[in-house]
């Protein structure tokens, strides 16, 4: 005897429906009558089909649209003749960001369709190519600066987010291939350890929350302290030459953009170089005058010898950091004298009279580790011929102590007019914020490495990963506004369980027997679904009738 099957009655329009025009292909109207609407089914035959991940998507989607990119860039690329929207690519391109895929080719053969983007988006799978995807990210590069602008206005918005702090630091991310035809592609200092590739350097400025404001691209082997006029400008033709404070690490700061900044009636607050810290050895062995901010962190407010006028520096001391930093000087230390010793091994078996070849071998290992390099010593011992035969290994004992003083110790310089040294100090500690910026692109968005060979296609590349990045540190602060934490990487684990699945139910109308395809959405589990509550995201709980079955006579 067959069962009755129930058709349920579907919530109102979801946050990320398809857009007008662009509905999923195949599918009739949605169940919409009030009324339950039962057939009578053969439960033996019942089976379910066509899996999608769905959750991933939607939260990423969710987050488009309530930053409102969807409206913003219907306005930048209103419809034309295209068969899809170049709005509607621009969501799909950042989505698939969002979900950690590394190339458009990817999302176009692969990707696409095991989700359910062809009924969020309403986009057909057979319409998305790597091709459509290419000339998407060539449509999108030319508004990178009114999606500036705009994130800007909608944290303010939605969070109430204040921009008198501006945190700006720099990484790289490299090639695979050579770029000929990038200029900016170019071989540096390379933060993921590929000093074989060429890179370009990124330059972010982000809030002390961590939402991205802009970028910029830089040539490869620009020197980060290089960048900061660059920026500074960008900024302030952007969004004025207001009183702003720029925290940057100490990598950024010379004395020429110090001036810079200076001129502009820019305020700063920066890192200093360590060598700076010789001034303050002995205030350092002192136990009075510190300010503890946090357990095993202090703080005071310093004379800096030659210091510039109206600039404050405070002096900072960490427990936690100086263990950190003398155990990794123990580590360099160890391997430096390992190194040494196998060279004094070798010149005792083989005595070199080519004093050259010797010197790069130690200089080689010397530059390795640099700060082993001022405590550990290797003299040169040689015979009456002249020849090398051995080394002697020693450490510098005034040279020891001194780095144990300065461990975990950092010195702070500012024209700001706050005279707490506590304050200053967790002004400063927001940079985290942006580094933690920087290691989500490439951990979790798939920001490295760069396949693009285009210089106008590397840019749009780079601002995918940062409306990428904005989705992401925009659910963390969103997360955190309704006290869920900030572990943005937890919930995205979990609702990307959440998929979309056709189920197939026999069911027999009249003398004819055909299979109803319901479209519907898993249920999460208990604890996801609470956090979706708590977010106030309502996954789409009716079924979609999708008529391309075709049904079977019975005689």
């Amino acid at each position: 005897m067959p069962a009755l099957l129930r058709g349920e009655t579907p919530p109102t329009r979801p946050l990320t429906a398809p857009l007008p025009g662009l509905g999923a292909p195949g599918e009739t109207d949605t169940v919409t009558d009030s009324a339950p609407r039962w057939e009578p089914a053969d439960l033996r035959a019942l089976r379910v089909e066509r899996s999608r991940d769905f959750g991933e998507c939607y939260l990423a989607l969710s987050l488009w649209h309530r930053l409102k990119l969807d409206e913003l860039l219907a306005e930048l690329s209103p419809a034309g003749r295209e068969s899809v929207g170049w709005a509607h690519t621009a969501a799909l391109l950042t989505v698939a960001r969002f979900c950690a895929q590394r190339s458009e080719l990817g999302v176009a053969e692969h990707w696409y369709d095991t989700t359910a983007l062809d009924d969020l988006l309403g986009i057909d799978t057979r319409l998305v190519n790597d091709d459509r995807l290419y000339r998407a990210l060539d449509q999108l590069g030319a508004h990178k600066d009114a999606l500036c602008t705009h994130l800007m206005a909608r944290y303010r918005q939605w969070f109430g987010v204040r921009f008198e702090f501006l945190l700006y630091d720099v990484t790289s991310t490299y090639f695979e291939g050579e770029a000929e035809r990038n200029p900016q592609a170019r071989r540096g200092y390379s933060r993921d350890q590929r000093s074989g590739n060429k890179q370009v350097c990124i330059g972010l400025v982000c809030t002390p929350e961590g939402l991205p404001l802009s970028f910029e691209v830089f040539a490869g082997n620009r020197a980060d302290v290089g960048t900061v006029e660059d920026i500074v400008r960008v900024m302030e033709t952007k969004y004025g030459q207001a009183e702003r404070v720029w925290v940057m690490d100490r990598g950024m700061v010379s004395e020429a953009n110090i001036a810079f900044l200076r001129e502009r009636k820019a305020r700063y607050l920066v890192g200093t170089p360590k060598s700076w810290l010789r001034a303050h050895e002995r205030t350092l062995l002192e136990q009075t005058d510190w300010k503890t901010v946090q357990d095993g962190l202090e703080v005071r407010l310093v004379e800096q010898p030659d210091g510039e006028a109206g600039e404050r520096y405070v002096l900072c001391r960490s427990g936690a950091r100086a263990e950190k930093e003398r155990a990794m000087l123990a580590r360099q230390s160890e391997r430096l004298t390992e190194e040494l010793i196998k060279i004094d091994a070798w010149l005792r078996r083989s005595p070199q009279a080519d004093q050259e070849l010797v010197g790069r071998r130690i200089g080689r290992h010397l530059g390795k580790y640099p700060a082993a390099a001022a405590i550990v010593v290797a003299d040169v011992l040689h015979d009456a011929k002249g020849r090398a035969v051995g080394l002697r290994v020693s450490s510098r004992l005034d040279a020891g102590q001194k780095a144990h003083r300065q461990k975990g110790a950092y010195l702070l310089r500012t024209n700001c007019e706050e005279a707490d040294p506590a304050l200053l100090w967790k002004w400063y500690i927001q940079l985290t914020q942006a580094e933690a910026a920087f290691r989500t692109a490439k951990s979790d968005l798939g920001l490295r490495p760069v396949f693009h060979q285009k210089e106008d296609r590397v840019q749009a590349h780079i601002l995918v990963c940062f409306l990428a990045l904005a989705l992401w540190r925009t659910l963390e602060q969103w997360m955190q506004s309704k006290g869920l934490g900030s572990c943005a990487r937890q919930l995205v684990r979990q609702i990307a369980g959440i998929k979309s699945v056709d189920v197939l139910v026999p069911v027999r109308r009249a003398e004819i027997t055909t299979e109803l395809r319901l479209r519907v959405v898993t249920t999460p589990e208990p604890a996801t679904a609470q956090l979706l509550a708590h977010l106030g995201l309502r996954l789409p709980k009716g079924t979609r009738e999708i008529s391309n079955v075709v049904p079977k006579i019975t005689h």
